[in-house]
């Protein structure tokens, strides 16, 4: 390195450095002029990180303790099918899904009690009410979402928005991904199609279950559905 490159290098490091220094010096004089601000703005955050702590330990924790509890029984009701002492109670110390849903909504369990409360109320043909719970459920289970989705779809065509349910019923059939519930769910979504006419995307929701599950029962009926639908596009 030539001496005037070798000077201007070290120039450069020097002015380097005194950037650094004039940084410093900067945060410093910062620190010291704010200094009182600067505390009250730990302080606050760190009572707020006390409070949320506190708030999850002598509240919430207990309160999903008591939630889990009430739902116990409430569960054992919706899978045996008996679904209005599941959402109401039964008056022999069960305070059903709806109790369970306002006092303990914020809690784990709480938020489980809406999905069995909207499963429970389109079980018995209350589809507003199960599409309220249903839409609010916001679990983070993905099993669990597939169900409210596909749940939802049925409340949706039952309800005379069939085209609606279509989007619910296809996205919770590629959730589950499995040989008996998924061509189920993408039958609805075809039986829907094949209502309105749409026979490109009837043909497409049963060749999906005849190639991808194929060894579904459902699988075995495809063709008829996919050969009506050829016919119909052909005779528009």
């Amino acid at each position: 390195m030539s001496l005037s490159k070798k000077k201007q290098a070290e120039l450069r490091e020097e002015k380097d450095w005194q950037r650094i220094d004039n940084a410093v010096f900067e945060s410093e004089h910062f620190i010291e002029k704010y200094q009182k601000q600067l505390l009250i703005a730990i302080g606050i955050v760190v009572l707020v990180v006390c409070a949320y702590l506190a708030y999850n330990h002598f509240y919430i924790a207990p309160k999903a303790k008591e939630a889990q509890v009430a739902l116990f029984k409430g569960e054992q009701y919706y899978r045996t099918g008996q679904d209005s002492l599941a959402i109401y109670g039964d008056g022999n110390g069960y305070i059903g899904f709806e109790s369970i849903i306002n006092e303990y909504g914020s809690t784990k369990p709480g938020k489980l009690a809406k999905l069995y409360a909207g499963i429970s109320y389109a079980n018995l043909g209350k589809y507003d009410q199960a599409l309220a719970y249903l839409k609010d459920y916001d679990g983070s289970d993905k099993i669990l979402s597939h169900l409210v989705n596909g749940t939802i779809g049925d409340c949706l065509a039952s309800t005379g928005a069939a085209e609606e349910a279509i989007p619910y019923f296809v996205k919770a059939a590629k959730g589950v991904d499995n040989e008996v519930q998924s061509p189920v769910l993408y039958k609805k979504a075809g039986i829907i199609y094949r209502e309105l006419g749409q026979y490109d995307k009837v043909i497409e929701m049963f060749s999906i279950i005849k190639n991808q599950y194929n060894s579904s029962e459902l699988a075995l009926e495809a063709d008829k559905y996919i050969q009506e639908a050829e016919i119909m596009k052909g005779s528009k």
